[in-house]
């Protein structure tokens, strides 16, 4: 990547106001003058977006608003100085140091590599003190290029200018927390040296320091998005390792992919952090480790606390919690430093996250079937894929495709082709569901059993009775799942303790422990659980056949709360989970069906927030801050999107008077839903899969009314304090 910085993206001593806004728009117009920019304003609206989501500013008096967008075409790159230094909500107070960092929307890779390596960078002292002592345009752009890596536009060599960061002037280098990454861009110092005598040794048994005679230590940071959380987590924790001057090598397990820690990098390390909320890759490599384990938010609160707790572990292993398994010297076994809570939800989660793409790639098929063939094509669809093609449609009258889009053969063609495929994506989505909370538990063992015991509760090849009235095995389906998960995951964990002659441990990951979990699993849910729980998912399934009038607008009233009440925290992400699991099973089904009406009610109720709060902001708007006024055109598309998570700028400046008022719109919405018997075929999508939706009137009004009872509770509650607010924004 070239010119990723020049001179004329640079601005020093910029003095663009106090809001962080209007510090983005004038960077932007720094991208546009320097003719890197394509849409200026598509920069700033997505900037904003990406603002909206979270803060990006950063412990040191940094901010790096950052976005993909098609407003550039390469990335870039723009940095200013600020004077005075502005907001951009870092816990420590305003930033003097801005970098816009803009990316082709296509360019995902590009963008995180990019705030990646500028977030390690932005973590040395030395770095930032030079930025702010830098006396020229050049000198920075020779600073930043050389920190990231880039070539120098039209330097001879990446040689920094003076005063920049060296491996001289931080301990241990540029790089020296993760040798995989490359060495000390300058070719001496500490770091290659470092790095050399490390892989000179890579025989040696773990230590807990390396050759430097620095403790060290491994980490892994994963979050269900694996964009911002992950890198986060990475950065915080190499700052504090390199506050307690210890050497740590981080795998950041994110959406831009993974590179896998060296396997001489992990044996030498004294102690493992797994930051996570979701399951660890191949977690067996770090199998023996004393072991720190928590949420991926922990790091970036508490870095400096993990690293000590690391340390002692690491002083003293036979006293401290590991990793399944045995690596070297025999370890003792351990479970997850978590709490039983958190653990439980960091394994559902993991099996969630991976079971919605399924869901949602099926029903959305499924829902465009529907579309094209009408609903009748539930019936022929099979007819249709075998004996037809696009060059000899079917005959819609023939088949009664009374509902088929203007009557096309062609276009009931494809939507059979789409029904099939959808079909079989759901086929899929309880096994995935079970297959990932066996791999959350017992890492890649647990996944072949997991899978095997989700097909199961789906009796996948259906297992029946022979005879004209056939009885089939008893189907469990997601609520079996997540028990035959969870009993896959036990029993493979289980098995990976067990201590084994040298010459059978290749053979336990990948035929022994599939083998026996499966079968003790398998027997386990056939002849114990399978049963119970088929009766449980049968007084499910009528109760909420049964739901009609109040009962039904109750629970739509519930869910609505769940959805509202942490706009994307545990409460949210089960009402969410319990919706789109109902979907799964009854996308194909009659729109009547009360598992769609439930999927409806949560959508609604969770578009809600961010609309409502973006619509009080446009009735009073002397009541909020310039920052909110900006969050609040943002909540629009994000509330039409169904991203609930665009009202927390919102409910985190104002909790007592924002969160019940939203929860109140949620409510009503919700309510409304179930009572007007909407349903949608769609997991997500918001107003963007009406044609998923049955009831579309109701859908929209039900959408209404919430948001009008939410936005006026809000302005009402705002409003009886806002005479000082109103004095000091306006």
């Amino acid at each position: 990547m070239t010119d990723l910085i020049t001179t004329d993206l640079v601005r020093l001593g910029a003095a663009w106001g106090s809001d962080k806004h209007d510090v983005i728009r004038a960077l932007a117009a720094v991208v546009d003058d320097a003719g890197r920019a394509s849409d200026k304003d598509q920069i700033i609206e997505d900037a904003f977006a990406r603002e909206s989501t979270s803060a990006t500013g950063l412990p040191g008096g940094i901010a790096i608003p950052h976005c993909r967008t098609t407003g550039v075409e390469t990335p870039t790159l723009a940095f200013a100085r600020l004077e005075p230094p502005v907001d951009f909500g870092a816990k420590d107070g305003p930033a003097d140091l801005a970098f816009l960092i803009t990316a082709p929307a296509g360019g995902d890779a590009d963008h995180l590599t990019i705030l990646t390596k500028l977030a390690r960078a932005l973590v040395k002292p030395a770095f930032t003190d030079a930025l702010r002592s830098a006396g020229s345009d050049e000198e920075v752009v020779d600073l930043i290029t050389h920190e990231i890596g880039e070539p120098a536009p039209g330097a001879k060599s990446a040689a920094p200018a003076s005063g920049a960061p060296s491996g001289a002037a931080v301990p241990g280098g540029g790089e020296t927390r993760n040798p995989s990454g490359g060495s000390s861009p300058d070719g001496s110092g500490a770091a290659p040296a470092a790095a050399a005598a490390t892989a000179a040794s890579g025989t040696a048994t773990a230590t807990t320091a390396t050759t430097t005679g620095k403790p060290s230590l491994v980490a892994v940071t994963a979050c269900p998005t694996g964009i911002a959380h992950t890198y986060m987590a990475a950065e915080a924790l190499e700052a504090a390792a390199e506050r307690a001057g210890v050497e740590i090598h981080v795998e950041t397990q994110g959406s831009a992919g993974s590179t896998p820690l060296p396997s001489e990098t992990i044996s030498q390390a004294g102690a493992v952090i797994f930051a996570v909320d979701v399951g660890v890759r191949d977690r067996s490599r770090f199998a023996g480790k004393p072991m720190v384990s928590s949420s991926v938010k922990r790091p970036i609160d508490d870095a400096d606390a993990m690293i000590a707790e690391a340390l002692r572990y690491a002083a003293d292993p036979s006293a401290s919690p590991r990793v399944e398994g045995t690596a070297g010297e025999a370890g003792t076994t351990s479970t997850v430093q978590e709490t039983w809570g958190g653990r439980t939800r960091r394994v559902l989660m993991t099996g969630v996250s991976y079971m919605i793409p399924f869901v949602a790639a099926g029903g959305l098929l499924i829902a465009l079937s529907f579309l094209l063939g009408g609903y009748e094509i539930v019936g022929p669809y099979g007819d249709i894929a075998v004996n037809n093609s696009l060059f000899d449609p079917p005959d819609v009258a023939a088949l009664g495709l009374d509902h088929a889009l203007f009557g096309s053969g062609v276009l009931a063609y494809i939507g059979a082709i789409f029904f099939i495929i959808g079909k079989t994506a759901f086929m899929f989505f309880v096994p995935a569901l079970a297959g990932y909370i066996a791999y959350a538990i017992a890492d890649r063992p647990g996944i072949a059993p997991g899978f095997v015991m989700g097909g199961l509760a789906i009796n996948i090849f259906n297992v029946q009775t022979s005879g004209d009235d056939p009885v089939g095995l008893a189907q469990t389906g997601f609520l079996g799942a997540i028990v035959g998960g969870v009993l896959a995951g036990v029993i493979a964990h289980w098995l990976q303790q067990r201590k084994v002659p040298t010459w059978a441990r290749g053979l336990m990951p990948v035929l022994v422990i599939p083998l026996v979990t499966s079968i003790v699993a398998g027997l386990l849910m056939i002849l114990v659980f399978g049963k119970p729980i088929a009766w449980l998912m049968t007084q499910l399934n009528e109760g909420l056949s049964s739901m009609s009038g109040s009962n039904a607008i109750v629970l739509g009233v519930i869910l609505g709360l769940m959805m509202a009440f942490d706009m994307g925290g545990p409460l949210n992400k089960v009402a969410y989970s319990f919706a789109a699991a109902g979907v799964g099973t009854a996308a194909a089904a009659s729109a009547d069906a009360p598992e769609l009406k439930i999927m409806a009610a949560v959508m609604l109720a969770g578009m809600v927030p961010p609309i409502a709060m973006a619509l009080s902001t446009v009735v009073r708007p002397s009541l909020y801050t310039p920052a909110e006024r900006e969050n609040g055109k943002a909540g629009w598309l994000l509330g039409a999107s169904f991203i609930t998570e665009g009202a927390i700028p919102f409910a985190a400046a104002d909790p007592l008077r924002v969160i019940p008022a939203i929860m109140t719109g949620s409510a009503v919405t919700g309510g409304l839903a179930m009572a007007m018997d909407v349903a949608v075929r769609a997991p997500h999508g918001g107003i963007f899969v009406l044609f998923a939706v049955s009831n579309v009137v109701g859908y929209l009004v039900a959408l209404a009314a919430g948001v009008a009872v939410g936005a006026a509770l809000v302005t009402v509650l705002k409003g009886m304090g806002a005479s000082d607010r109103e004095v000091a924004t306006v």
